[in-house]
């Protein structure tokens, strides 16, 4: 962290309008509260409270979506959002992966719905939103396992089962996308498609967006300590979330954790693709992300920073919140940007 960003946040309050903090309270408290210490959650109950939306094929604001089955045996499967006024005849696919925790949410809870309409309208791409198997009852590498299975059936386009993806959706112009968790889970299939990519005959991957990403490590860091009760990623959570996620007798030193630690995967000599981070000032896991970028860095990746000294942990996904809106437009441009392949030498915002 920059000494001019501690002394920012240990010098003010995080300050959010009063609808997005009963929020930002609400979820806390939710997830609190289903967590048992016994490492299982509730899930009866807790799906009582997890708003859904459900699919639908007549356009909302010029996006209509529907749900795609992958593999049934264990629920995988992805909304498609799908953007309806466009005169484009070559759109972007976003594949994206979910946040919480690896424990909560799926594509259809309200939030992540209403996140991926907005990104299939604003960029405008076709978005996949990934249903993923959660923690404690499928552990690492389970969540792994079924993001890179989606890429591999989209690879298979000629595939029936494929009816539903238009013919304007460039596969060839594809981006991995996730917030918190679900930006670890596409910085790990993002590893696994670059040792793989001679397999990947359609599905091209051009671009990481990495919004907040939920990593970790045995050695606490400043912003950790510092920022250790804040809301949704508190220190104790985080805990409980890495200790049912992981195989058990590892620790948060593990490669899916601590990804440029220790233990850190070599990609230095993999087609690794070009990446845009974004880090918040109120964040706990901000000193994980900006030596994740580091260390992308060092690897030789092109790779882009953007901070929100003043917000908190999954802030983009409360529409109120005017930085919500700023980060869309700048995936937008970072789209945009790797589309055209005209992105600056320079990629450090």
């Amino acid at each position: 962290m920059s000494a001019n960003n501690k002394q920012y946040s240990d010098s003010h309050s995080l300050v959010l309008p009063w609808k997005t903090r009963i929020s930002v309270s609400a979820l806390s408290a939710v997830t609190d509260f289903f967590r048992r210490s016994d490492g299982t959650v509730n899930r009866r109950i807790l799906s009582l409270l997890d708003v859904k939306a459900r699919p639908n094929p007549n356009p909302v604001k010029g996006v209509k979506s529907s749900d795609i089955t992958v593999d049934p045996s264990r629920n995988l499967w992805f909304r498609l959002f799908v953007p309806t006024d466009t005169a484009s005849t070559s759109l972007p696919v976003v594949i994206f992966f979910h946040g919480g925790g690896f424990t909560f949410l799926s594509p259809s809870s309200f939030a992540y719905d209403a996140v991926c309409r907005r990104f299939a309208r604003t960029l405008p791409a076709v978005v996949i939103s990934v249903n993923y198997r959660l923690s404690p009852e499928h552990r690492y590498p389970s969540q792994y396992d079924d993001g890179f299975d989606v890429i591999q059936y989209l690879n298979h386009r000629s595939s029936s089962e494929l009816k539903q993806l238009p013919d304007f959706a460039d596969l060839s112009k594809c981006f991995l996308a996730g917030d918190s968790a679900g930006a670890n889970l596409a910085h790990h299939v993002a590893v696994r498609a670059s040792q793989e990519g001679t397999q990947l005959q359609v599905v091209k991957i051009i671009g990481l967006i990495s919004i907040q990403p939920f990593f970790g490590g045995e050695e606490r860091t400043d912003s950790e300590l510092r920022l250790r009760k804040s809301p949704i990623v508190s220190l104790e959570r985080t805990d409980w979330l890495w200790k049912v996620f992981l195989p058990q007798g590892s620790d948060k030193d593990h490669e899916a954790v601590n990804v440029s630690g220790p233990n850190a995967v070599d990609i230095s000599g993999l087609e690794y693709p070009e990446t845009v981070v974004f880090v918040a000032g109120f964040d706990p896991l901000q000193d994980r992300q900006r030596s994740y970028y580091e260390w992308l860095k060092k690897s030789g990746k092109r790779v882009r920073l953007i901070e929100y000294p003043d917000m908190m942990h999954a802030f983009y996904i409360f529409p109120e919140l005017p930085q919500s809106s700023q980060l869309i437009a700048q995936v937008k441009d970072f789209v945009s940007h790797r589309c055209s392949s005209t992105m600056p030498e320079d990629c450090t915002l």
